[in-house]
């Protein structure tokens, strides 16, 4: 009797993981040297509380600018030279953070480094979609979030780390290094997943024609936007967590660096189970309980934070609320990925580009609000986390409009 062969994966394993560890360039240069802001602005600033936050600013810039001008150009001359090139300029940039002496210089070497990473946000999704759509598409997806959902929670802690063994500066050297690793395998191993035959010509008529097409295509928008407002809860999550915990519930910093390393285990965990689910349970259902339970739990911490229940009180609680939300994310950033990309594999360099730049204002916007909101109890951030929750509620809802209209144009 023949035996039973699984189907070749679309990509190896190795390639897998080598995109999950670029992907995590922006999480990881975002979010690692965030502990050393009160450093940053007594020797680049003049003392100047709070400038580094110009630094994060011009990081933001920098990614928003080269994932919208990334995209189209991915789309002309395929994943891999973009992705090289966007390798090389995160090294240089970094390079320069490393070396800087100025604050202005700074600030500029960081931009730099941001158009570069810009290229490893958006090009690893493009590679996916360029191979893979639905189940097997939601799969490897949920592998790259094995590797990308843990950077942006422990990148404070290795950031803390490095401080306590040396200077602000090995921080940016050890981005050097990590740019030069990537930029060697790539080079090394990695082919161009986009045929030459199916690039699409560079024009900025055609640019701005594609862009504006992929804003008025409202699966794909309501679809990226449900990824981007999960970005903006969990990094409501990350730029609140030391003042909550460490301030608020009086956690140490072991036990601080505990619970970031426990969430994102159960954040993982999650999306690996997603990435188990989607060739039995259809992608949109999986979405749809995601969201759902990240409502159900969101309502609770909302609810429990007014009342002054989850607070210094209770702090285990408070840990359980947020694991619950963050859990909920991993069923959800996956599949609305994909779901984004269903009718776009023609450009997915562009889809990419436009939903990264969405997802990075979105998650910039939830840091923004909450550190300008003074914390008394874990109810500011449960307040921007329902937010963020409620606007996914939205957007699905707007999905399963899309969809039925579809459905209801092809009866005959």
């Amino acid at each position: 009797m023949p035996t039973r062969r699984m189907p070749a994966p679309v990509l190896p394993f190795w390639m897998i993981a080598l995109l999950g560890l670029l992907t995590a360039i922006g999480p990881l240069a975002t979010d690692m040297y965030l502990p050393a802001f009160p450093i940053m602005d007594a020797e680049l600033a003049g003392g100047h509380a709070g400038a580094s936050q110009v630094t994060l600013a011009a990081w933001f810039a920098g990614l928003a600018v080269g994932q919208f001008s990334l995209g189209p150009i991915s789309d002309r001359l395929g994943r891999r030279l973009p992705l090289l090139g966007g390798l090389v300029l995160f090294t240089v940039g970094s390079a320069g953070c490393a070396m800087a002496t100025g604050f202005d210089l700074f600030c500029l070497c960081r931009f730099v480094s941001a158009l570069g990473g810009a290229a490893c946000a958006v090009l690893p999704r493009a590679i996916v979609r360029d191979v893979a759509t639905g189940a097997v598409g939601a799969r490897i997806m949920s592998q790259l979030m094995l590797v990308f959902g843990v950077m942006p929670i422990l990148a404070p802690s290795l950031g803390s780390l490095v401080l306590m063994m040396g200077h602000w500066r090995w921080i940016f050297l050890i981005a050097v290094i990590y740019g030069v690793l990537g930029l060697l395998t790539v080079l090394a191993t990695m082919p161009d997943t986009m045929p030459v035959e199916k690039r699409i010509a560079f024009s900025l008529t055609g640019t701005i024609t594609r862009y504006a097409g992929l804003v008025r295509e409202p699966v794909f928008m309501s679809s990226a936007l449900i990824n981007s407002f999960s970005s903006f809860v969990m990094f409501a999550y990350i730029t609140s967590a030391p003042v909550v915990f460490e301030h608020l519930l009086g956690f140490t910093p072991t036990q601080f660096g505990v619970f970031f390393g426990m969430n994102a285990g159960i954040f993982i965990a999650c999306a690996q189970l997603n990435g188990s689910l989607v060739h039995r349970i259809d992608l949109s259902r999986l979405l749809d309980g995601g969201i759902a339970c990240s409502v159900v739990a969101a309502v609770a911490c909302l609810v429990l934070s007014l009342a002054g229940i989850a607070g210094p009180a209770h702090p285990v609680l408070v840990c359980v609320l947020i694991s619950c939300i963050t859990g909920c994310l991993g069923f959800v950033g996956p599949n609305a990925t994909v779901l984004a990309f269903t009718h776009h594999g023609h450009q997915a360099g562009s889809a990419s580009a436009l939903m990264g730049t969405i997802q990075f204002s979105l998650a910039a916007g939830s840091g923004f609000i909450l550190g300008h909101v003074p914390f008394h109890s874990p109810a500011p951030l449960a307040v921007v986390v329902m937010g963020g929750v409620g606007c996914m509620v939205a957007c699905n809802m707007w999905r399963h409009a899309c969809n039925r209209r579809v459905d209801a144009s092809h009866v005959p």
